[in-house]
C-alpha cells in the first residue's frame, strides 16, 4: 500500500510539471498546480519515510514548503 502512496504521489507532481510545460494557462501561479504539488510532496514524504529514505524525504519537504508558500502568496491576492 505504501508504494501506491508513492506511484499517486509522483503522478501528481507529474501531472503538474506536463500541465505546466504545455498547458498556457497553467502554470506556477495557480492554485491548482501549487495544490497538486503540496499533494504529491505530501504523499511523497510519507512514502519516503516508510522507505527510510531521508534524502527523498527532505527534497519533498523543500519541495511542499515551497508550494505552500506559493499557495499562500497566491490566495493573499
Amino acid at each position: 500500500m505504501v508504494l501506491v502512496f508513492g506511484i499517486v504521489g509522483m503522478i501528481s507532481i507529474l501531472i503538474a510539471f506536463i500541465l505546466d510545460e504545455f498547458v498556457p494557462s497553467f502554470d506556477t501561479n495557480t492554485v491548482a498546480y501549487n495544490l497538486l504539488n503540496i499533494f504529491g510532496a505530501g504523499l511523497l514524504i510519507y512514502y519516503g519515510i516508510s522507505i527510510q529514505g531521508w534524502p527523498f524525504v527532505v527534497l519533498n519537504a523543500v519541495w511542499l514548503s515551497a508550494a505552500v508558500i506559493k499557495l499562500g502568496r497566491i490566495l493573499k491576492g
